[in-house]
């Protein structure tokens, strides 16, 4: 699946995030979302798969989805593929013209991604060389410690990424308290999920409460890039204890991996940049159409290309820029 359907998927992001560029920096954050969705809709349509989507998006906030459960690709006789997306992850990102706003999907054969009802998870995101040194419930101070030792820096070296919301006072008092500094994302934490994941790019742990769906989105993207998550489902309301209950989960203080929230053997994860961030560059308009900066990576074989793609409208005297 993952060869010949990465491509596929990459065509889909690439679209999406083009799609949503259109409206970058307007303020209008439900027009974003429109547009990326309903462009994603339509191009994952064209997919040889009989694809469901397991994750959907914007059911809290009642923004336009592809909504959980529903039949995408080309139809009955294709492979059978559990979809998660997120046609614009970081819709404020993008209406404001803020930096990390990606278009995102990830694929695996039926089973293969958690069905995570859309309520929150708390997180704890580090890369490779960090795995199996960190605990969801250890001290902040302490995973700090044991993240710089493997990383063979000190703690006032390492970049913690942190949702910048009311919740995190305390988290953000003890992280600065051990030292290590913090980059605050009003947000949109897949983005820094996967840079913590991939050396060089800046961000050394992600730290917090975010949603649950950017969650097994995130988790589908470290199993690609070896990295390690550990998370556990937050009920701050009673409705979301029964979501909970409706997706069969009957232990809610359980503390889920990456592979217990991307179980799947075959996966594709890909996402393409709105606005510039830490990986990714942000769609480029010029006269002749767009340029992309776009991720697309497989579980096996293990394969991470970063793609920049002209997008040209066909005109007699098209030209291919080179910058």
């Amino acid at each position: 699946m993952e060869r010949e359907l990465s491509l596929e998927f990459l065509r889909v992001v690439e679209q999406a995030a083009i799609a949503a560029a259109h409206t970058m920096g307007y303020g209008d954050r439900h027009a974003a979302d429109k547009a990326a969705a309903e462009c994603m809709r339509r191009e994952l349509g064209e997919v040889p798969i009989h694809g469901r989507i397991v994750i959907g998006e914007g059911e809290r906030d009642k923004a336009p989805m592809l909504y959980i459960g529903e039949q995408v690709g080309r139809g009955d006789s294709y492979p059978r593929v559990d979809i998660a997306v997120d046609p614009l992850e970081g819709t404020n990102l993008c209406a404001t013209g803020a930096p990390n706003a990606l278009a995102v999907i990830a694929a695996s054969e039926e089973g293969g991604l958690l069905h995570s009802p859309d309520i929150y998870m708390e997180k704890l995101v580090v890369g490779p060389s960090c795995k199996a040194a960190v605990e969801l419930d250890a001290p902040v101070k302490d995973n700090l410690k044991a993240i710089a030792k493997r990383l063979e820096r000190d703690v006032e070296d390492l970049v913690v990424v942190v949702l910048d919301r009311p919740r995190h006072e305390q988290l953000i008092k003890d992280i600065r308290a051990a030292g290590a500094r913090i980059r605050l994302i009003s947000d949109g934490d897949v983005a820094p999920a996967i840079a913590a994941a991939v050396i060089g790019a800046g961000v050394h742990a992600v730290m917090g409460v975010g949603g649950a769906p950017e969650g097994v989105l995130a988790a589908a993207a470290l199993r690609c890039l070896n990295g390690e998550m550990q998370a556990r489902l937050v009920a701050f309301q009673p409705e979301h204890e029964e979501r909970m209950r409706k997706m069969g989960i009957r232990d809610p203080k359980r503390i889920y991996t990456e592979r217990d929230l991307a179980p799947g053997k075959r996966i594709v994860f890909a996402c393409a940049g709105v606005t510039s961030g830490d990986l990714l560059r942000g769609v480029r308009f010029f006269g002749e159409g767009a340029r992309t900066h776009s991720l697309v990576m497989t579980l096996d074989p293990y394969t991470v290309r970063f793609v920049d793609a002209v997008h040209l409208e066909w005109r007699a005297d098209v030209k291919v820029r080179f910058s």
